[in-house]
């Protein structure tokens, strides 16, 4: 993709632009950010409309030495990023290209790692939490949670019939050692722990849960069922898919003197939208849970967490693969829920097509992953996509410009018309429709006044 292309997308995971050089300490938080995260450009020269304006010659050459100033005397580790100057529409920005780094996790100087180390999170650069930072450092280590030793918990009190069941229906015995090399297990000065990832597949963590509900209409006003399922993994997966089949229609086919019935929605690609769900899902993040919304128009399922670390929508949609959990996906791949790595996005989307049906939408927002099946009869009109919502964790759904306030409202106290307009792309009137229609949801609250009117996050 043209830099003018990724400009005229707007900001992002790994784009940011300013019309002219920010402040120091901005600077430096954006660069830790893409260096943690997936990589990034800082554009300058380019207005909060997305529009070209440009720097004069000198101006970009003397920026230039200031930015890798800035960047070698506050960033640490050491950051060396790509720091050149690029035509477009006939006008000279200034490029800061960084690339996720190999030192994890990588701060600012002044605040130390504790409160310096920061993650790019949808277009904002989020300070990171103690979780995130030993997330970090778990990377630098090439090693995932679900390797980690579990020490809160006894092998010998854990029940692994649910997991030695479903190996022998495979013909595989799960014996001492194919926990080990399955990283089940682990030893320890003598003695054998549970992994993360075995807690994980057994549910024997509290948070590691499904919630699913149908609900009435296209938004969660009302609800007309509500199930949350617990305890074994691969059991929850089993139940959830259920759910889902339980709330869609069936449809019946006439094939000579035999009636067919299907659901209106590829079993396939529901049951790949899961196994997603599940095995990559952020488990480090204790808060939060995998949760299925069924509406009248929808079927959409929601991963907490974002893509992993180096993973864009871009080179997801392109089949690259990158797994946050080893030991769950490893165990998925053993007993035939995964076929190949990196193929399920794909055979999503050419499921559902060859239902019939419109394209999937498939989206990073913020810190969670979603995948929303359009039902028959709701396929999305590109017209109004704007006004087609997701779910967003614990909030309901929201549509692609409330999403970006809300990513704006995760970095900053507050938010007013005026830079909804800028964030948006959107003329006042409608700026100040979205913030009405987001007060209404009980998304933000409105404080002041007047001139001194703006918007602040309800928090949960």
């Amino acid at each position: 993709m043209t830099l003018l292309n990724q400009i005229r997308q707007g900001e992002g995971k790994t784009l940011e632009l300013k019309m002219q050089l920010p402040q120091h300490d901005q600077i430096a938080k954006t660069v830790v950010a893409f260096a943690n995260t997936s990589g990034g450009k800082l554009v300058i020269g380019v207005d909060d409309d997305r529009q070209v304006v440009g720097l004069g010659e000198e101006d970009v050459l003397d920026l230039q030495d200031r930015v890798a100033s800035i960047v070698f005397d506050r960033c640490y580790p050491a950051i060396l990023p790509e720091i050149y100057s690029a035509n477009v529409q006939g006008k000279l920005v200034l490029v800061v290209e960084v690339f996720r780094g190999n030192l994890l996790p990588y701060y600012l100087k002044s605040a130390g790692k504790n409160d310096g180390t920061y993650l790019r999170v949808g277009a904002t650069n989020r300070k990171a939490d103690f979780e995130h930072i030993l997330e970090l450092e778990r990377q630098k280590r090439n090693q995932s949670f679900d390797e980690e030793i579990c020490r809160e918990q006894p092998l010998a009190e854990l029940d692994l019939t649910p997991l030695v069941v479903r190996f022998a229906a495979r013909g595989k015995p799960l014996d001492e050692q194919k926990l080990k090399n399955l990283k089940l297990i682990a030893l320890e000065q003598g003695t054998l722990w549970p992994t993360q990832g075995l807690m994980i597949l057994l549910g024997a963590l509290p948070h590691v849960v499904v919630k699913c509900a149908r609900f009435k209409g296209t938004d969660m006003s009302v609800f007309l069922d509500r199930k949350e399922y617990g305890g074994e993994l691969l059991g929850q997966l089993e139940q959830a898919e259920g759910f889902i089949k339980n709330h869609i229609h069936l449809r019946g086919e006439i094939n000579g003197l035999q009636r067919t019935d299907t659901y209106e929605l590829p079993e396939a690609a529901l049951r790949e939208a899961l196994v997603n769900a599940l095995v990559h899902r952020d488990y480090a993040n204790q808060g939060r849970d995998v949760k299925v919304g069924v509406y009248d128009d929808v079927v959409n399922v929601v991963s907490p967490g974002g893509l992993p670390s180096t993973l864009t929508a871009e080179t997801l949609l392109d089949g690259r693969s990158e797994i946050r959990n080893r030991v769950v996906a490893r165990v998925f791949k053993e007993l035939g829920y995964i076929e190949q790595w990196g193929s399920g996005i794909q055979r999503i989307r050419a499921a559902c097509l060859e239902w019939g049906l419109a394209e999937p939408r498939i989206r990073e927002k913020g810190d969670f992953v979603d995948v929303e099946f359009y039902r028959p009869g709701f396929e999305e009109d590109e017209a109004e996509s704007e006004s087609i919502g997701k779910v967003s964790e614990g909030i309901g759904r929201v549509s692609e410009n409330e999403q970006r306030i809300l990513d704006y409202l995760e970095a900053q106290q507050s938010i007013t018309s005026k830079t909804v307009e800028s964030l948006a792309g959107v003329k006042e009137a409608r700026a100040r429709r979205i913030l009405k229609e987001m007060t209404d949801k009980g998304l933000i609250e409105k404080r002041g006044s007047g001139r001194s009117t703006h918007y602040v996050r309800v928090l949960d």
